[in-house]
């Protein structure tokens, strides 16, 4: 009985420390393997932050803002985050929501009287809810295209009268980006304050995200801004790989930021650094409650529509067993455990994001470069981190363990 006793207490003394060595391992192998894919595909440069409860436990920074090495990317070097930004923009509007100011059931028509669909009534029923969540019932990423033509937002709202819708509100997933912009509206007409100053006012500021930003003047304004990066070709090098395959050379080209997703702010349109990212990743996992409540993570982080293709993303499908869409935010089932995650791409630039509250931990990574090695990195990460932090079930009692 004694010697169990001594094996027990040993194994209580000796488990914290090989949990901290495994930690630093995982730490320093992730690292590694974070550096080697972005030499592999020649990536200009990128950054990453793992924070655990509410401390950062890894930043590192690669590579440099642009081709001409003009200046090594930072901890405060500012990205695009592309889709990202909806994780805000859903934020605020459900914020509103609880306050009373707005109300998520509400018609978007309130606030664009001018939207339309080629169904008759179709229109008055998409709610902002409805909006939050990608099911609209609108057809994918609808008149994305007529971004890149210059058009203004009025007369592309405009085009929705042609569109007819695929489904039932709530009855079908289908991602928007022109549909979420058409948040802003609602949000700026139920309080005084643009969309832009709003964020400022109750995330950036409250969180301490210095660099945080919206919009392409915020951008342009800002010093220290990773350049945009298009893939111009591939190369064979000669060389071959240990599975025998040709080993190519990638070739990218620095290109302006571009206004066009900029357009639709609340899909598309925050800057930020990866420092900024860890604020946002610790207020998500709870543990800024004065900012980001309870109740409100709750809703936003609810399952509300889901997304059968995700089941099949590239470097994932082995793992997600279940895939939605919440408010702002994807809900997976990675590994046995959930994980409340998003993604963005725009012209140049890549942004993954994610935390799990169950293993009280969150991982972002930004790149200047349009590379989808930034998913494989991400599902690399929460594939080893779902092991690493997997936090067993507690023994009840000491009596019980002797047993």
């Amino acid at each position: 009985m004694l010697f169990r006793l001594f094996c027990f207490l040993l194994m209580l003394f000796l488990t914290p420390f090989s949990s901290a060595n495994n930690v630093t391992q995982f730490k320093q192998k992730f690292s590694a393997q974070v550096k080697q894919q972005l030499k592999h595909y020649s990536i200009p440069g990128g950054a990453y932050v793992i924070v655990q409860n509410k401390n950062i436990i890894a930043m590192e920074n690669f590579g440099h803002t642009d081709k001409a090495k003009s200046h090594n990317v930072d901890n405060n070097t500012v990205f695009r985050l592309a889709s990202v930004s909806k994780t805000f923009a859903a934020t605020i509007t459900t914020m509103l929501a609880q306050d009373q100011e707005l109300n998520l059931s509400d018609p978007i028509t309130k606030y664009v009287p001018h939207f339309s669909l080629a169904t008759e009534g179709a229109a008055q029923k998409i709610q902002l809810k409805h909006l939050l969540s990608h099911s609209s019932g609108l057809m994918p990423n609808a008149y994305d295209n007529l971004l890149h033509e210059n058009w203004a937002m009025k007369k592309i709202i405009g085009r929705f009268d042609k569109i007819t819708p695929i489904c039932q509100p709530e009855k079908c997933y289908g991602y928007q980006n022109i549909a979420y912009g058409l948040l802003q509206p609602a949000i700026e007409a139920s309080q005084s304050k643009s969309y832009a100053t709003l964020l400022q006012d109750r995330v950036f500021t409250p969180l301490n995200m210095t660099h945080a930003s919206v919009g392409i003047d915020a951008y342009k304004e800002q010093e220290n801004t990773a350049k945009p990066h298009i893939l111009r070709k591939r190369i064979k090098t000669g060389k071959k790989d240990p599975q025998g395959r040709d080993i190519k050379k990638y070739i990218w080209r620095t290109v302006k930021v571009e206004p066009d997703f900029y357009k639709v702010a609340t899909a598309a349109g925050v800057n930020a650094s990866i420092n900024d990212l860890a604020k946002w990743l610790i207020a998500n996992l709870g543990y800024k409650p004065q900012v980001l409540s309870p109740s409100l993570l709750t809703e936003l982080t609810t399952p509300r529509i889901k997304t059968q293709k995700d089941l099949r993303r590239r470097f994932w499908r082995e793992h997600l067993t279940d895939a939605h869409y919440g408010y702002g935010w994807r809900i997976y089932q990675f590994n046995g455990h959930p994980i409340i995650y998003h993604s963005g791409w725009v012209a140049g630039f890549r942004a993954d994001i994610g935390y799990s509250p169950e293993l009280d931990i969150g991982f972002a990574i930004v790149i200047n470069a349009e590379s989808n090695a930034i998913s494989k990195i991400s599902s690399q990460f929460w594939l080893q981190a779902s092991r690493i932090f997997d936090k067993k079930p507690r023994r009840k009692n000491l009596r019980e363990d002797l047993k």
